[in-house]
């Protein structure tokens, strides 16, 4: 998957030849593993969670983790451990 810094937390992704644009929020890097610095890997963890979900064509052009954040209570819990499994390797 390619994620490309657009600049003011937010990241051009392209999941399976899909653009999309994901605005990181400093509420959620608040709120996942105190140890990831990394916002690609945040971008990367939070699509990949996304698509067990739903597929790539029905992402929107936008998202924003606030949003999946508000609509889907587990998101911050399992991409926490998701980044903290990725911590550990």
């Amino acid at each position: 998957m390619e994620i490309q810094a657009q600049g003011d937390l937010e990241y051009l992704v392209r999941p399976e030849g899909v653009d999309t644009v994901v605005r990181v929020t400093p509420d959620v890097l608040r709120r996942v593993a105190a140890a990831v610095t990394d916002e690609a890997a945040v971008v990367d963890q939070s699509v990949r969670w996304l698509l067990e979900r739903q597929d790539a064509q029905d992402l929107p052009p936008l998202i924003d983790l606030d949003d999946i954040a508000a609509a889907y209570p587990g998101f911050i819990d399992d991409l926490d451990r998701r980044l903290g499994e990725g911590s550990s390797r």
